[in-house]
């Protein structure tokens, strides 16, 4: 079925990419509107200009002259509200819409199977202009020797040279419009990223509201009547984390229900969705179809991730009793709702004298049993002409240094006969420049001409003479990484080539972590996770992390606002409460599981935490990302000592004694649920706990809560659901902590840390952490 997935949700300005599933690349598709809001430029039987051009996916931010007509273009100039992809095709797989109106679009795809329809919600209009000053001194480099600033972020999708700050005075300026929150920027002279100047762009306003739905099934009073679906949304608003940002008027929150069109015929659509109530959708059981998606978008002065649930009349189509079943159409699968995650940097894990394989991996497994892994991630195992991998250049066999598909299948099995589970990393938004594909795209072999993103040849950085596919053209890429140009999803061919690689793997593997995720359309995100495996986890590599990931797409996100916080602290940036408010931050943001999230200090991209801020701030770190919701990650050789980011794992020489850490926050971790599943409190016991003997300023105290409605005895939390008060230590030196009473023991250690007994204040020695109950 070619139908293009659920509805879109989308704010004006925002555009979102819209294309058929299961793509064929020698089909014919043709987009047109079917309906608009009365204040678009759109119009019933429009379809894409043929004349638009433009970024492909994001939303020019720059707005040099303060125009309307600017924002959604930039200083080229308004661009279309709907516009084909950029292909050389006649016809319109991809299109994408850049909504000008607040309300419904409704549009409809001819496909080779049948016509389908696509409705898009867009919410009015979150952006709001700011001024982004940096004085030319601050910049890196000689002031009269800049050219051009390029303003660099995520609102740009990282792309050097495409917006530019202007000068004024001493300073060099951008005008900017963009969503409430905290934006961070690079200024770039001449595309050097080393001499660039980082900073924050603060915009006030409201963060994202977040949203929980519950279902129930209300019986009828008159049994002739049909018993009823309820569906309630809980909508919550931000939390205020700072004096820039606010939480909103809770008051002003609602929810809007979406029915699945690939579900049911526009007018039962229409007649389920006609039946909301604010906050609430009542339905009677007999006007549901057998099989239907609802979907719940929260929203008030800005818009939220939508939650879905699946309803089925189960046995209905066989004459059975027609039992209703609400469920997660993608839920999150057992064994990776709290796992323990280490990754591999494969090259480096055998040490400083054998080279490592699929074998030598293999051989050490048992020490991942040791420590206590749940799942390994290695990062990139496939043909690559570099040492990380991340330059495939063979998405179907694997390096021939590592070894063979063969051995790596024995890892996999060796991995599973111990209980870890494996997970794959997927680099799909690129390839190298190498790759045949890329290689004959650049020689103008027809087939291959729609496989790889083009750009403006002025906007390129790179310095490298270009082979052209059209004129004054060049491969687009991120930042400066010219040897890694962009994949084109506009193209089916390219869709349905990558569908086959994640099929390819996700029979072997179970998992993918997904390298520069916020790189691939979501539209494409949402048929992966349709298509993988149910067991399958899906772990995005988005910076910064965006709850929108999370919508029907992937399972876990890199937590990057612990991260960066965790580095502030053992910097001496931030006190350790500023743990407190990096957690409020993921709220903020629109995230609601906090166990979403997976916490890690350090990365294959980022400077060891150990060399930067010492070995008593990394076990307090590595602490905090064991002792709060969500998945910890250990980065191979973060638990030996290493201190060079991508060097050969410490065995022979390694800490013990830090590796023994880990893996006894492993071990508690393992043994106690709500370590796992239970919620986090900065107040109560936690607010009133106290140092008496050290550095208050490296101390922070948070309660780990049963979840909502668990009582003593609940499955999947404890038999014993009281609290546990985690105590974490930053500082070089122990710490005395009084919390009140009364303490059992303290978990992580052998109880010794504890004095005092009674209900009354208890006084506790805390190295790096106190786990207590």
């Amino acid at each position: 079925m070619h139908e293009p997935g659920p509805p879109r949700t989308t704010s004006v300005g925002e555009p979102v990419e819209l294309a058929p599933r299961c793509p064929d690349p020698d089909g014919t598709y043709r987009w047109t509107v079917r309906d608009a809001p009365a204040d678009s430029d759109l119009s019933p039987g429009d379809g894409p200009d043929p004349t638009a051009t433009g970024p492909p996916s994001s939303a020019t931010t720059v707005d040099p002259d303060g125009s309307a007509a600017a924002d959604a273009a930039g200083s080229d100039g308004p661009a279309a509200v709907l516009r084909a992809g950029e292909t050389g095709r006649d016809d319109d797989p991809v299109v994408h819409l850049a909504p000008d109106a607040p309300g419904t679009y409704v549009l409809a795809v001819d496909a080779p199977d049948g016509t389908h329809r696509q409705r898009v919600r867009a919410f009015p209009d979150e952006r709001r202009r700011a001024e982004i000053r940096v004085p030319a001194d601050d910049l890196g480099v000689e002031d009269g020797e800049v050219d051009r600033v390029s303003l660099l972020w995520p609102h740009n999708e990282n792309r050097l040279a495409l917006d530019r700050a202007e000068r004024d005075g001493g300073e060099w300026v951008a005008s900017v419009r963009v969503p409430p929150g905290g934006h961070g920027f690079g200024f770039v002279p001449d595309g050097d990223r080393s001499a660039a100047f980082h900073g924050v762009c603060e915009v006030p306003g409201p963060g994202r509201p977040r949203l929980s739905l519950d279902a129930s099934v209300v019986e009828a009073d008159d049994p002739a009547a049909s018993d009823r679906l309820r569906l309630t949304a809980a909508v919550e608003p931000a939390p205020a984390v700072d004096d820039v940002e606010r939480g909103g008027d809770p008051d002003a929150l609602d929810a809007t229900f979406l029915v699945d069109d690939r579900d049911a015929d526009p007018e039962t659509v229409a007649a389920i969705e006609s039946r909301a109530d604010g906050r609430t959708l009542s339905v009677p059981l007999d006007d549901l179809p057998d099989d239907v998606r609802i979907h719940a978008v929260p929203h008030g002065e800005r818009y939220g991730a939508a939650e879905t649930v699946r309803i089925e009349r189960e046995g209905a189509a066989a004459g059975g009793d027609g039992a209703v079943a609400v469920r997660d159409p993608n839920p999150t699968p057992g064994w990776a709702e709290s796992p323990t995650i280490y990754e591999v940097f494969v090259r480096s894990f055998a040490g400083d004298t054998l080279p490592t394989t699929f074998a030598e991996i293999e051989r050490r497994v048992e020490y991942l049993d040791h420590l206590g892994v749940d799942a390994l991630w290695l990062t990139p195992v496939l043909a690559s002409p570099t040492e990380h991998g991340y330059h495939v250049t063979d998405y179907y066999d694997t390096a021939a240094d590592l070894g063979s598909r063969e051995a790596f299948a024995s890892l996999v099995d060796a991995c599973h006969d111990a209980g870890i589970r494996v997970v794959f990393d997927l680099v799909i938004n690129h390839t190298s420049r190498d790759h045949p594909a890329f290689q004959l795209h650049s020689a103008g072999v027809d087939t291959y001409a729609d496989h790889y993103r083009r750009t403006d040849a002025a906007a390129d950085v790179t310095g490298i003479d270009w082979a052209e596919v059209g004129d004054g053209d060049a491969p687009d890429y991120y930042f400066e990484w010219g040897r890694i140009p962009n994949l084109n999803y506009d193209s089916p061919a390219v869709r349905e080539w990558l569908l086959d690689v994640v099929d390819e793997w996700a029979g072997v593997v179970d998992g993918f972590r997904a390298d520069v995720a916020w790189g691939v359309p979501h539209g494409f995100w949402k048929e992966v996770a349709d298509r993988v495996p149910d067991d399958t986890l899906l772990l995005d590599e988005t910076l910064p992390h965006d709850p929108f990931y999370g919508e029907g797409e992937f399972h876990r996100h890199y937590d990057t606002s612990l991260y960066e916080t965790l580095r502030a602290i053992g910097a001496g940036e931030q006190p350790a409460d500023a743990v407190e408010t990096a957690l409020a931050r993921v709220e903020w943001l629109g995230f609601d599981d906090p166990a979403a999230q997976m916490r890690y200090v350090e990365n294959h991209d980022e400077d060891r935490y150990l060399a930067e801020h010492g070995r008593e701030a990394l076990r307090a770190a590595a602490a905090v990302t064991f002792t709060l919701p969500g998945a910890p990650m250990i980065y191979a050789g973060q638990e030996r000592g290493n201190e060079t980011y991508r060097g050969p794992i410490r065995w022979h020489d390694g800490d013990n004694d830090l590796t023994d850490f880990h893996r006894e926050l492993a071990a508690l971790r393992d043994a106690e649920p709500l370590l796992r599943r239970g919620g986090v409190a900065f107040d109560g016991r936690a607010a009133d706990a106290r140092v008496v003997d050290g550095d208050a300023e490296r101390v922070v105290a948070y309660e780990r809560t049963p979840p909502a409605g668990a009582g003593a005895g609940d499955a999947g939390t404890s038999d014993n659901a009281d609290p546990l008060l985690v105590v974490v230590n930053f500082a070089a030196e122990p710490a005395t902590v009084a919390v009140p009473g009364p303490v059992e023991a303290d978990l992580f250690g052998d109880g010794s840390a504890v004095a005092g007994d009674g209900d009354g204040e208890v006084r506790v020695a805390v190295d790096a952490v106190a786990v207590l109950r």
